[in-house]
Formats: structure tokens, C-alpha cells, sequence
């Protein structure tokens, strides 16, 4: 699949899983590598961009075996957002569903 269709949802993506919960970072990268074919050490960078704009904030949490986790959860912005990023990018992906349904509709 081609690199640029991932980059365009991964945002939405983490947005969608905090919404959920909280998550630390590799919860994180682990849950969308498990179900998108992602390269390591993809999902940080979003996070710092998506922390620096608002969207997320972080909060350390102790866990009862190893160091302490960083967890980040939505911020209001961050679920206004989300909701927004969410409508357009399902009405989106319906018209490009249509569209390919058109083109082997054409091919009957």
C-alpha cells in the first residue's frame, strides 16, 4: 500500500485511540502496528507534533513493575478536533468508495 495513504490517517488514527483512553506511547504504536503495516518509531513524532499543537498532554503515571510511563490523553481541542478530522475523513473515504465502485461498475 502506498506510504502516503498511511501518513494522511495516522494522526486521525492515534486521535481515535486516546479518545478511547489514555495510552503511552507504545501501547500505542504496538496497537496500530498490529492492525497497519507502520515502521517503528512512526508513532512519536506525531505525538510530540500532536502535544506541541494542543491536541494532547501528558501526564506521568508509576507502574508497579519497571520506570514510570508517560500517558497521554485528549485535550478538549484534541477531541474537538478529532470529531472534525473524523467527519471529513469518513465523507471522504465515501466518495473514493463510490468512485472505485463506479470504476468496476464500468468494467461489467
Amino acid at each position: 500500500m502506498n506510504i502516503q495513504y498511511k501518513k494522511g490517517v495516522l494522526e486521525l488514527c492515534v486521535l481515535s485511540l486516546l479518545k478511547k483512553h489514555d495510552c503511552y506511547g507504545y501501547e500505542i504504536s504496538e496497537y496500530l502496528s498490529n492492525h497497519i503495516d507502520i515502521a517503528d518509531g512512526t508513532v512519536y513524532p506525531i505525538l510530540r507534533k500532536l502535544k506541541k499543537e494542543g491536541l494532547l498532554s501528558t501526564y506521568m503515571q508509576e507502574e508497579s513493575r519497571g520506570p514510570p510511563r508517560k500517558y497521554y490523553s485528549l485535550t478538549n481541542l484534541g477531541r474537538e478536533i478529532y470529531e472534525k478530522e473524523r467527519a471529513a475523513y469518513l465523507k471522504f473515504a465515501k466518495k473514493v468508495e463510490i468512485l472505485l465502485e463506479d470504476d468496476e461498475n464500468d468494467k461489467e
